[in-house]
């Protein structure tokens, strides 16, 4: 089973919003053994409205629809979709009522325009947005589906879990289908591949793995269908286990594990508190550290020490290290880490300092030298990077690389 999604609005063609819905759509879809095969963004008109649906109801029998819901007059995809299937629209009072409730409960009245709204093509199936507005819409002719639903995407996700998706599982029954996701971190996807090339050439014909690369990081997505779930999870989980016994020093999580996450963990585990001393990445590392709800825990602070003179002001770094060596050297990053434990006292630092680019390169430290220090007063683990021209990548690759440190030196030393 396949389906299309189609996104209506400008504002996703001029970039002035991303459009996560259609990911997330296709990731619950996938879920239920349906398979997206196209994702369209087109204009709000009704042309191309009426000339996308043509064209995918020629290639698939289920589309989902967002955007083009609301009370102002731009947005059209209710009046364009009783045209297309040749219907009146007609008042849908319990719509109206339960908009009226909640305008009410905010203290404030209904437009005309709010009215206008509740006014739907005559054979859609209503489908209950509680989060907002504008209700969804069910389309079926002759086992053709068109589901609309806002561009919201919390109205849009309500609808999808609570309406859309039970819908389409009573329509479409489809095999089971089921994912696991192995999070690895501090390797390029092509050097992984290799290490587990012998289980991926061993996979069963419908079991398929999957390599999504980001910076610093891989996943590794097994995906299986068949008749069995149960059985189907049991496979992935035989599967997990030979790919993490091959490359275990490279897997950090699963799933929707983060790095920062899993190391938040093992220093609450541990009972170790961290800090960090920044200079290129400019607090980076301390932001993703404290995005972990509870850090406060195991976080003591940041010393953001971009100048020679803050780094000498604040951790204690000597003049004589910094003009022999310069900020962007091993030597450097050591004392930074030193200082660092000793002004806040913390079991564990990091400590970072390069050049991000895209100047400030020399022939011998060229544009993406980076030095990361991580350790306790016993040991010091450093390591230089050498990173490409933009400045960006550069940074958020570092932090990533800082916090594998961390996890490797608590698993290695504490």
């Amino acid at each position: 089973m396949t389906a299309h999604i189609l996104t209506i609005g400008d504002e996703i063609l001029i970039g002035q919003i991303i459009d996560s819905n259609s990911a997330w759509m296709a990731e619950q879809l996938n879920l239920q053994g349906i398979r997206v095969t196209k994702i369209i963004s087109i204009s709000d008109t009704a042309e191309a409205i009426i000339k996308a649906l043509d064209a995918s109801f020629a290639e698939t029998d289920l589309i989902l629809i967002t955007g083009g819901l609301g009370p102002t007059k731009d947005d059209i995809t209710k009046k364009t979709l009783a045209q297309y299937y040749g219907t009146g629209m007609s008042f849908h009072e319990p719509s109206f009522e339960r908009l009226s409730g909640m305008f009410a409960r905010w203290g404030r009245a209904t437009t005309a325009a709010h009215r206008e709204q509740c006014f739907m093509p005559d054979n859609a199936v209503i489908l209950t947005n509680k989060t907002g507005t504008a209700p969804g819409m069910w389309f079926d002719n002759e086992g053709k589906i068109a589901v609309s639903m806002p561009g919201v995407p919390y109205e849009m996700k309500y609808l999808m879990e609570h309406e859309v998706l039970p819908l389409i599982a009573k329509t479409f029954p489809g095999k089971p289908i089921t994912h696991r996701t192995i999070l690895t971190i501090g390797e390029g996807e092509s050097r992984i591949a290799h290490r587990i090339q012998d289980i991926e050439e061993g996979l069963p014909e419908h079991i398929k793995l999957a390599y999504l690369p980001n910076l610093g990081q891989v996943r590794l997505r097994l995906s299986a269908t068949g008749d069995n779930l149960a059985v189907l999870k049991e496979e992935l989980e035989a599967q997990v286990a030979l790919i993490r016994g091959q490359i275990p020093e490279f897997v950090f999580g699963y799933e929707k594990d983060t790095i920062e996450n899993v190391v938040g963990q093992l220093l609450l585990k541990n009972r170790k508190s961290i800090a960090t001393a920044e200079s290129c990445t400019g607090g980076l590392v301390a932001h993703r550290i404290t995005s972990i709800p509870g850090s406060s825990a195991y976080f003591e602070g940041s010393v953001v020490a971009y100048s020679y003179a803050l780094k000498e002001k604040l951790l204690n770094v000597s003049p004589e290290i910094l003009s022999t060596y310069g900020a962007v050297s091993e030597e450097t990053v050591r004392a930074m880490l030193k200082g660092l434990l000793e002004k806040l006292g913390t079991d564990i630092g990091i400590a970072i300092s390069g050049i991000a680019g895209p100047g400030g390169g020399t022939p011998e430290k060229p544009v993406g030298t980076i030095w990361i220090a991580v350790g306790n007063k016993n040991k010091t683990d450093t390591l230089k990077l050498q990173l490409g021209k933009s400045r960006s990548n550069n940074i958020k690759y570092t932090a990533t690389k800082a916090m594998d440190m961390v996890r490797r030196f608590l698993l290695e030393n504490v």
